[in-house]
């Protein structure tokens, strides 16, 4: 389709310096945004531009950092288990006439717990696509450590989605 004809005058005054959340500024402040697998860690930005890399130590604090964020992720759905295993419990062994208020009011405290868990594994999806092998390490460490310390009672075949 041909645009010729258009007016395209509102768009030359315009600043497109940060389009795509991007700094093209100079190189001490700017953040890249890899899309192929890579080891550099040279203006690597963590989700937020806040988060940066600057040297071999904080590398390595924001890997740890994440190996807990991810291990986080694991405790995260051991208490949720934990609070419907209790609400099983508690429906089971109350009267009858108390069991659809107590589903009722559980089911409210499972939604919010749903959407917690869900934002939870969408940044660490988001830091995961950095595209960082450190990071992309770091995050099936925190994984792994998180399910050798919570996830004693679930099996290894969990869906790798986000949630």
């Amino acid at each position: 389709m041909d645009h010729s004809h258009h007016d395209h005058s509102l768009h030359a005054g315009m600043d497109h310096s940060g389009h795509g959340g991007m700094d093209h500024g100079e190189g001490h402040d700017q953040c890249n945004m890899n899309m192929l697998f890579t080891f550099s860690t040279e203006n690597l930005c963590i989700v937020f531009r806040q988060w940066r890399i600057t040297s071999p130590l904080s590398l390595m604090i924001s890997l740890a950092a994440i190996v807990a964020l991810g291990a986080g992720y694991e405790a995260l759905r051991e208490g949720v288990r934990r609070y419907e295993a209790a609400v099983s419990k508690r429906v089971e062994t109350s009267p009858r006439q108390n069991r659809e208020d107590i589903e009722r009011k559980s089911h409210y405290i499972k939604s919010i717990l749903y959407g917690i868990q869900n934002f939870y594994a969408f940044m660490i999806m988001l830091i995961f696509m950095t595209y960082n092998g450190w990071v992309m390490i770091a995050v099936s460490v925190g994984a792994g450590v998180g399910y050798l310390i919570f996830g004693g009672k679930t099996t290894v075949t969990k869906e790798t989605a986000c949630h």
